[in-house]
């Protein structure tokens, strides 16, 4: 269809978005934590980073919400600046942007369940890896 961009651009899109939002999370919470100390157990530089990528997912969602940039410029700009940078920055801003958009519409119930799920099943996740990888010799 014409206005659509390619699976490639799209690709392209989100990995060079991806590569800057990995290495600006990298930073960012290196330097959050250096501020902190070491000798802190909290994970300030994870909770800023989630922060920061929060807000930005908002503003841009907003942004593109509003319409001011035509539709086949859009898409390139979500992908690169919202699955991309952002996704590479933090996923937490991702599930946010979900969950909030999810109360917007009036799925409560279902909003609820995405994060009690999101939660306990990536925790979950995490602790089965955790112990699998330390099962294996």
């Amino acid at each position: 269809m014409a206005g659509e961009i390619s699976p490639l651009v799209a690709t392209l899109n989100v990995a060079v978005g991806g590569a800057v939002g990995s290495v600006l999370r990298f930073h960012v919470g290196r330097w959050i934590g250096q501020m902190a100390g070491t000798s802190n157990a909290f994970p300030w530089g994870t909770l800023t980073v989630n922060i920061i990528g929060s807000l930005a997912m908002g503003a841009l969602v907003g942004w593109l919400a509003r319409g001011t940039i035509a539709a086949p410029n859009a898409e390139p700009l979500r992908l690169l600046i919202g699955v991309g940078l952002l996704g590479g920055f933090t996923t937490f801003s991702a599930f946010s942007s979900e969950l909030i958009t999810m109360l917007h519409r009036g799925q409560t119930m279902l909003a609820l369940g995405y994060a009690a799920a999101s939660l306990v099943a990536g925790m979950a996740a995490v602790i089965i890896g955790l112990v699998a990888a330390q099962s294996a010799s």
